[in-house]
Formats: C-alpha cells, structure tokens, sequence
C-alpha cells in the first residue's frame, strides 16, 4: 500500500506544478496553397492535423503522397473515400510535389 501511494504521489506530482506570469502560445501561420482539390484537403486532411504537417514533408513525388494517403485510411483509419483520395493525391502532387 506504501509502494502505491508513492507511485500515485510521484505521478501527480506535476500537476502540481505553477507557472508565475502569462504563458502565450506562438500562432504559426502555414502558407497554404489554393486551388482544385484544397475543399477535399480541408475536408479530410485538416480534420485531424494542421496543414503544417503537410508542409513540413517537403516537396515528395506522387508516389510518396499516396502512400501519406494510403497510411492514414489504413493506420489511422482515416475515413477519406476513394474519390477524394484521388483529389488529395492530385492536389498534394500539383502544390507541393518535386515533379518525380
């Protein structure tokens, strides 16, 4: 019973923890980028993650946007239909794809 009031007082421990003056969170602006296929993005992308974890993968191929697409229908059960998969990937490879 020792053993698990301690494990309980050392887990709560930080939720005791304060912070003098006010504490402001940064807002980071993401350039997005307009255009066919953006109302898909923002209906089945943008639900789940900011536009800047789309950002922050850098211009990929078609193929590498795919699999992003593929990954969060399958692992994240993201429920995108095939049709708007389709216009992901389009959009996705048109504004920030390398071309490959």
């Amino acid at each position: 019973m020792k053993k698990l009031f301690i494990i309980a007082l050392i887990a709560l421990t930080p939720l005791m923890a304060q912070v003098k003056g006010k504490i402001e969170v940064p807002y980071i602006a993401f350039p997005i980028k307009m255009g066919k296929g953006f109302d898909a993005v923002q209906a089945n992308c943008l639900m789940c993650h900011s536009f800047g974890y789309i950002i922050n993968q850098g211009r990929q191929s078609r193929k590498f946007w795919r699999g992003k697409i593929e990954k969060m229908i399958v692992h994240f059960k993201a429920p995108i239909s095939d049709k708007d998969a389709k216009i992901i990937e389009d959009y996705l490879t048109e504004h920030y794809g390398n071309g490959k």
